[in-house]
Order: structure tokens, then C-alpha cells, then sequence
């Protein structure tokens, strides 16, 4: 996956520095899931190719997939 630095840069993220990230399912666009994404761990989950989110209960990165 790639992103450029504009794109990554427009992301407005919340008074937590949080963003909410949606998974869908690709074939019929059903909504799968809504989790919590950082800044850090949006640009983990580019770099890993996997779906890295933030827990907010256990306040640590979440790795899915």
C-alpha cells in the first residue's frame, strides 16, 4: 500500500490524536469493523501491509490480520 506524504498529512485526527478507521470487506463493501488508528500506527500498517490500529482500553498498539 502506498500513500503519499500530502495524503498522509491531510489526515485529521481527533483531540486524542486519533483518527477512526473503517475495514470493509472488498467484495461487498460490507462494514467489517471500526477501530482506532494513530499516526504511528497508520504508518505502521503501510510499512507492514497489515491493518495496525490503537487500542484505547489496553492503550497500546493493535495489530490485525
Amino acid at each position: 500500500m502506498e500513500a503519499s506524504e500530502e495524503a498522509l498529512a491531510a489526515v485529521k485526527y481527533n483531540a486524542d490524536g486519533l483518527v477512526p478507521a473503517i475495514v470493509q470487506d472488498a467484495a461487498t463493501k460490507a462494514v467489517l469493523m471500526m477501530a482506532w488508528m494513530s499516526a504511528e500506527t497508520l504508518a505502521l500498517t503501510l510499512v507492514e501491509g497489515r491493518t495496525v490500529f490503537w487500542s484505547r482500553s489496553r492503550q497500546e498498539v493493535w495489530r490485525k490480520g
